[in-house]
């Protein structure tokens, strides 16, 4: 798959300073509407959460079965091997004694060797009155530190509300929060659980987590994209 033209060079700056970065235009609005139409079609999914139940929040998500459906089957592999690097450096930075291989294939194989086999792109539905509480989505030991979200709902026509929001929890400090503006078929990459941070005596790791506000009206669906797989 081809990606859009996106400024890679502010992509890792921006994600080196706050931990996420807007993809803008990743997919466009036919994609985002075939795969927001997928969502009443159970066979297409492996499982099912209804985020009430689990106090997750409100709304409900499913995620997709192997094989995935395109664009996500070829998005998913051509993100990661542009994110590889910028993971690899954090981990590196961090002190994290892991490293990530050139290709997906091979990082899922290391996933599925440790019993993370279940695949974990997620299509995610709300509607009037839902939200996501902040939250992190590790699934396992062996996690890839960063995901994207793809908004496939325009703003203000589908629905009102529902901002994509994140905290940074930096040490002895108050969390630091962000809202990330997103149009239909943009995306965010953001980082999954922790990010590097430059201090006065070296680096140092702050926490991120991530959710949706209220949506006030309409319906807004949202893909999301884990590169790891599920235990």
């Amino acid at each position: 798959m081809t990606l859009p033209s996106i400024d890679w060079a502010r992509v890792e700056h921006d994600l080196d300073a706050q931990g996420q970065a807007v993809l803008p235009g990743l997919l466009d609005v036919a994609q985002c509407e075939a795969l927001a139409a997928m969502y009443p079609d159970r066979n297409r999914f492996r499982s099912r959460v209804v985020m009430e139940r689990h106090g997750f929040g409100r709304g409900e998500y499913q995620y997709f079965a192997y094989p995935l459906p395109e664009p996500l089957a070829s998005l998913r592999p051509v993100l990661y091997a542009r994110l590889q690097s910028i993971a690899n450096r954090w981990n590196h930075t961090m002190g994290v004694a892991v490293s990530y291989p050139a290709d997906h294939t091979t990082f899922l194989e290391r996933c599925h060797a440790a019993g993370q086999v279940r695949p974990t792109p997620l299509l995610l539905q709300y509607g009037a009155g839902d939200y996501n509480c902040l939250h992190q989505d590790l699934y396992g030991e062996h996690v890839f530190p960063l995901q994207v979200a793809v908004l496939l709902s325009a703003p203000g026509t589908d629905f009102t509300g529902g901002e994509f929001v994140m905290t940074e929890q930096r040490p002895r400090m108050q969390s630091r929060p962000m809202v990330v503006p997103l149009g239909q078929g943009d995306a965010v990459v953001m980082a999954v659980h922790h990010r590097p941070v430059q201090g006065t005596r070296g680096p140092y790791r702050v926490q991120l987590r991530h959710g949706v506000s209220e949506v006030r009206s309409g319906h807004r669906h949202t893909v999301g994209l884990i590169f790891h797989d599920a235990a």
